[in-house]
């Protein structure tokens, strides 16, 4: 179907919500308006009854798993359960197997995601303490930006040397996204509570492991390396309050240098779920304490942090259930992360504004994205309908992640995602999949 009309609609936009008619040329947003009639046969009317008509969810931040380690993922299974949870476009980290650390490793994924992915996507360029050569003659117009790991997560590719570091930031004009914690704190935290427990370490000494010091530590020493060097740099999902107060709220985020992101299992779970989910909310960093958990949402509020993210980074069932030592980090949610937002929604703490705000705007913005991110007409098609009436639970019938596992299974939610267009495709509607969607690769106004 070419031609799409969603009638009477809530759209949800640049910080208003208007009642109207959203009109869908073939890719296009054609045209927005109050009410817009019917101009062809073949059009297809979608009657959205008073539903909220978002941008499409921007994740600037995901662990697909290909290629190397698609037991867990693949990029065709994930982008299927983000597409389902009102995520149109996704960037993908760099820490695979092999790691997308060269130029042809990297275009590789592209080429999988050509191939196979039901959304938009892009992919970061992988940082290590040895291919700085390789980072130059990246093309910034093509490739979302630069990932590196100050802190050793899933597939280890910690950049530890502080002279390489700062050949880095000093050399390129990629945007550099952190992840933020400190290697030899967490080392010395380990050796205790290793000594203390053995392998065995109850999980709610995660925390206390991936602790608040080794977060602010390695977050405070790359915002100095940053304004040092002038470089733009983008700090991957903050997990505690103290991390907060290192960020502006004054500048709009067009004019800021240096960013941050907060993911939404930082949002949603604190210190005290361990005792009931225990390696299911095992993430790094570590999900903190509830007062953490409240600042972080006061700065998301104030324009101190930027971006929501997912961080969906799943790994089997069987891998989850080892001991603290040998239980990997992460876990999936991009089926979820949307519809736990409206759930906050519904209970006082966020607006819907402020939703596709830090989802959808502020992505577009923060990484230049070309035509998306905004109901406006001539941008694509991405959108999404969330209806706020209508109550489901999480359960292993409905999860789409190939892991098969939530941390939110047995959880109710109040919203659901009813239609996600791609593209002006409708790529997903009440639980089915009428067309099999191929995402494009983004671009950039850089």
């Amino acid at each position: 179907m070419s031609t799409i009309l969603i009638k009477n609609t809530n759209i949800v936009n640049e910080g208003t919500i208007t009642q109207g008619d959203v009109l869908i040329e073939k890719d296009i947003i054609a045209e927005v308006g109050g009410s817009i009639s019917v101009k062809s046969a073949d059009t297809k009317v979608i009657e959205a009854d008073g539903q909220y008509l978002l941008p499409g969810m921007i994740d600037d931040q995901v662990h697909f798993r290909e290629p190397g380690l698609t037991h867990k993922a693949t990029i065709e299974t994930e982008s299927k359960a983000a597409v389902a949870g009102g995520i149109t476009t996704f960037i993908e980290m760099p820490n695979t197997v092999p790691q997308a650390t060269t130029i042809e490793l990297l275009e590789e994924k592209f080429s999988r995601a050509a191939e196979t992915s039901w959304a938009n996507y892009s992919f970061m360029f992988g940082g290590t303490n040895d291919n700085l050569e390789e980072i130059l003659k990246v093309d910034k117009t093509k490739v979302a930006g630069l990932k590196l790991f100050l802190g050793s997560s899933t597939g280890n590719m910690l950049v530890d040397d502080p002279q390489v570091l700062e050949k880095i930031f000093s050399n390129t004009d990629l945007l550099i996204s952190v992840h933020c914690e400190d290697e030899a704190t967490i080392r010395k935290n380990m050796a205790e509570y290793k000594e203390k427990y053995g392998d065995d370490i109850p999980m709610e000494m995660h925390p206390k492991i991936r602790s608040e010091e080794a977060c602010y530590l390695s977050s405070s020493n790359a915002i100095k390396l940053a304004k040092k060097t002038g470089a733009r740099l983008h700090v991957f999902h903050l997990s505690t309050k103290k991390e907060t107060a290192l960020f502006d709220k004054k500048k709009p985020l067009k004019d800021k240098k240096i960013t941050a992101e907060v993911c939404i299992h930082h949002l949603w779970f604190s210190e005290e779920d361990y005792l009931t989910k225990g390696s299911h909310i095992k993430w790094n960093p570590s999900v903190k304490t509830a007062a953490d958990r409240k600042g972080l949402l006061k700065a998301l509020k104030d324009g101190r942090i930027d971006v929501i993210a997912t961080d969906h980074a799943p790994h089997t069932m069987e891998e989850k259930a080892q001991v603290y030592t040998k239980a990997p980090s992460g876990g999936p949610l991009v089926q979820h992360a949307l519809v736990a937002l409206f759930e906050m929604y519904h209970n006082g703490l966020l607006d819907i504004e402020t939703i596709v705000q830090k989802t959808a705007h502020n992505p577009a913005i923060l990484f230049e994205i070309k035509d998306r991110g905004y109901i406006r007409e001539g941008y694509k098609a991405d959108l999404v309908l969330v209806d706020t009436n209508a109550p489901w639970t999480v359960s292993k019938s409905n999860i789409l992640y190939k892991c098969g596992w939530s941390p939110f299974e047995g959880r109710s939610f109040r919203s659901r995602v009813t239609h996600t267009f791609i593209n002006g495709t409708l790529a997903y509607e009440n639980l089915k999949f009428p067309n099999r969607t191929r995402g494009e690769r983004i671009t950039f106004n850089r």
